[in-house]
C-alpha cells in the first residue's frame, strides 16, 4: 500500500508511520488488527480516521501517541522513531510535541478548570507565571474566561470537554490526537467543539488527528483515512 500524504522528504512532516502492524495473541491465536500501515501528516493537517467499532481505530491513536507500541514498524514524530525509545522518553516526547483529547475528558476532579489546563506545563517546570497567563488565555479561547475557578463537578459536559481542548492545547503542541471529541456530546454542544477545534487549529497551526464516528465532523477535515480489514484507505 503506498504512503498516504505529504512526501516523507518534505520539512513539513511532523508525523508519520511506516509499516505499522499490531497483532494480538488471545487463546493462543494471533488477531491481526493493523497491517502495514503508512501514511503522513503535515504541519497544520487535520485528518479524521473512521472505521466501523473495533477496526482499530483507538490502537492506531494510541499507538501514535506512544501509549502503545507496535508489533512492527515505526512512528516518527519531529523525526524521531519514538518505537525506539524508552517508557520516560516517549513520555516527554508527548510532552513536548503532543496533546490528547478523548471521548471522556479525564480532567482531575480535585483541580479548577485553570488548574486542569495549566498541569502540562508544570509538568514541563514552566514558570509559575507564564503557566498562568497560558492557561488563563486558552481557556478564555475556549469561551470558559468565567469557568476558571470551578472544578469539573461544576462544569457541563461541553464545558468540561473545552477544558480538555485547552489543555491539549495549552503547550503549544504540534499534534493534537482526539479520540472520539464529540461521542459523549449533544449535537448541539458537540457542534460547537467541532467550531471550536476548527478555530484553534487555524490560530495555533498544529496539526489534528481525529478518530471519530461522526461523519460531519470528519467532513470537516482536510482528509478523511477509514480503517478497513486493518488497512487505511484514503
Amino acid at each position: 500500500m503506498s504512503e498516504l500524504g505529504v512526501d516523507a522528504q518534505d520539512n513539513a512532516v511532523i508525523l508519520q508511520c511506516k509499516g505499522l502492524n499490531k497483532t494480538y495473541t488471545q487463546v493462543g491465536e494471533d488477531l491481526r488488527v493493523l497491517k502495514n500501515i503508512n501514511f503522513s501528516l503535515a504541519k497544520g493537517e487535520r485528518i479524521a480516521i473512521v472505521g466501523a467499532s473495533g477496526s482499530g481505530k483507538t490502537t492506531l491513536l494510541n499507538m501514535l501517541g506512544g501509549l502503545d507500541l507496535p508489533t512492527s514498524g515505526q512512528v516518527l514524530i519531529n523525526n524521531t522513531d519514538i518505537t525506539r525509545l524508552s517508557e520516560n522518553q516517549r513520555g516527554s516526547m508527548r510532552n513536548e510535541f503532543l496533546g490528547f483529547v478523548y471521548q471522556f475528558h479525564h480532567l482531575l476532579g480535585e483541580f479548577t478548570a485553570l488548574e486542569n489546563v495549566s498541569m502540562p506545563l508544570l509538568m514541563r517546570k514552566t514558570p509559575i507565571k507564564q503557566v498562568r497567563k497560558a492557561a488563563e488565555e486558552l481557556l478564555e479561547a475556549v469561551g470558559l474566561q468565567q469557568r476558571m475557578g470551578h472544578k469539573p463537578s461544576e462544569l457541563s459536559g461541553g464545558e468540561r470537554q473545552r477544558v480538555a481542548i485547552a489543555r491539549a492545547l495549552v503547550t503549544k503542541p504540534a499534534c493534537v490526537l482526539m479520540d472520539e471529541p464529540t461521542g459523549n456530546l449533544d449535537q448541539h454542544t458537540g457542534q460547537r467543539i467541532q467550531d471550536l477545534m476548527l478555530t484553534l487549529n487555524t490560530v495555533s497551526h498544529s496539526s489534528f488527528v481525529t478518530v471519530t464516528h461522526d461523519h460531519a465532523l470528519a467532513n470537516t477535515m482536510d482528509r478523511v483515512l477509514t480503517l478497513v480489514d486493518g488497512q487505511l484507505e484514503e
